[in-house]
């Protein structure tokens, strides 16, 4: 996605029946979904985004989903081609944060570091809402996990048998972190680094 774009959110899904939208957000601020106006929907990351107008949104209670009415939708099928859609703003228009308080976008690819042992632990790749927001950390150690010992296939002739044997492919290793001042007492933007004070076996649980 070029530079001058914020993503503030992916459709998921068709609401109802009346072309409404619900959508996943990646912002903080549900303004962004409640606020009519223009916004920008990114069909493609190599199509440039189009303006659209928001005229109306609400959060699903209890769920971090927003519902959205965007013009020009009127009925399921057509909210059904939007479906995996992006929903950008211009990444001037960012409200003003209170202190300790942070753009995902900005906390995205940040190096993670051992505040006691000065180890490079990852970088984030995500952040998700459980409580209080956490962090997803691609470790860069990728060992963790014992490797189990390939399975001799000489005598399994079945295809469909040997299918059952060969190896998925393995999953970057993660970890999730709780942001909460107490495990992420350092936050350097510029710097593009974060530093976490775990408590002891965080990360052995995580991973």
């Amino acid at each position: 996605m070029n530079n001058e774009w914020l993503e503030i959110g992916t459709i998921v899904s068709p609401q109802g029946l009346k072309g409404e939208l619900r959508i996943n957000p990646s912002t903080d601020f549900p303004e962004r979904f409640e606020e009519p106006g223009t916004r920008w929907l990114q069909r493609d990351e190599n199509i440039q985004p189009e303006p659209v107008e928001l005229l109306d949104g609400y959060q699903i209670p209890g769920k971090n989903l927003y519902v959205i009415k965007i013009e020009g939708i009127k009925d399921r099928n057509e909210a059904e081609t939007l479906r995996g859609c992006k929903l950008l703003v211009e990444k001037s228009d960012r409200p003003q944060l209170e202190d300790e308080e942070y753009h995902v976008s900005d906390l995205i690819n940040l190096e993670v570091y051992h505040q006691l042992t000065g180890e490079n632990i990852g970088f984030v790749t995500d952040i998700f809402w459980a409580g209080n927001d956490v962090l997803e950390v691609q470790l860069h150690q990728q060992n963790l996990t014992e490797k189990k010992p390939k399975p001799d296939l000489s005598n399994i002739s079945r295809k469909s048998q040997r299918k059952k044997y060969k190896p998925k492919p393995q999953k970057p290793a993660t970890v999730l972190i709780p942001f909460v001042k107490e495990i992420v007492p350092v936050v350097d933007i510029q710097g593009r680094r974060l530093e976490i004070n775990p408590p002891l076996g965080l990360l052995e649980i995580n991973a």
